[in-house]
């Protein structure tokens, strides 16, 4: 089993830094396909998440490509907002016992939105003009930020899924950005999200430890090779390939 989680950490990490595409999109899936409990699953990769969100938070911190202050207000309703799904996950899990099935089946939606933003955004990122709200000021734009940090954050604490991807579509289209601010910024409040996620999942008993170390130990290697060939590689033609792969594991949890 280690030897396969290596090489599963190996491959996602190379595809992320390849591709950009968000690891837990395709860790989350891949997890319970081979047979982990879909808990265990969102918890583990909310932690493994957590950690290697850091090292980028860290080098975007050392850029100087972080807006603080969005990163702020998004997280005044993101922390909110994961809270409240990992308290909704244990009512019902203590009344109806079926927590496992509502995680599948809301991470297969969640993926199916997922693999279709990636595409909106591989096909028509570069058409998004300036639009009123992109116009307004972050303090005008306050309760629309809050309000995607919060959507979006259950959506996290439910899934594990979109801390990194949903979040850099809004800010794509909601806010006006260098490419680089958008990535550190997303970055940044993904490590504070996952990491308030992680510790809320670990404290329900949803972590697997030896699971984080052996798919870290895999995909720290895995995302150095894939970003020194990331310049050399048809990258929107992958991203389409693995949405669509995405896509298919959404379809089959939901089926």
């Amino acid at each position: 089993m280690t030897l396969s989680v290596l090489f599963m950490g190996v491959i996602v990490g190379f595809l992320v830094g390849l591709t950009g595409v968000g690891g837990a999109s395709l860790l989350t899936p891949i997890l319970i396909l081979i047979g982990i409990h879909p808990s265990i699953a969102v918890g583990t990769d909310l932690l493994y998440n957590s950690i290697t969100k850091l090292f980028g938070t860290i080098q975007h911190w050392r850029q100087k490509t972080i807006d603080f202050k969005l990163v702020k207000m998004l997280a005044m309703g993101s922390i909110p907002g994961v809270i409240i799904a990992v308290i909704f996950l244990k009512f019902f899990n203590s009344f109806y016992n079926n927590q496992e099935d509502i995680i599948k089946h809301a991470l297969g939606y969640v993926l199916i939105l997922v693999a279709f933003a990636t595409m909106f955004k591989v096909f028509f990122g570069h058409k998004i003009k300036e639009n009123r709200w992109q116009l307004k000021s972050l303090e005008e734009k306050k309760g629309l930020t809050i309000t995607i940090g919060a959507v979006l954050g259950f959506v996290v604490g439910l899934t594990s899924i979109g801390s990194g991807s949903l979040y850099a579509i809004a800010m794509l289209y909601f806010f006006r950005m260098v490419p680089a601010q958008l990535v550190g910024t997303d970055i940044a409040h993904a490590f504070f999200l996952a990491t308030t996620a992680g510790i809320l999942h670990a404290s329900m008993g949803n972590v697997n430890y030896t699971l984080v170390i052996n798919l870290l130990l895999g995909s720290i290697p895995g995302v150095l090779i894939g970003s020194m060939l990331a310049t050399k590689a048809p990258t929107n033609v992958l991203r389409t390939i693995i949405a669509s792969l995405v896509l298919i594991s959404g379809l089959k949890l939901i089926g």
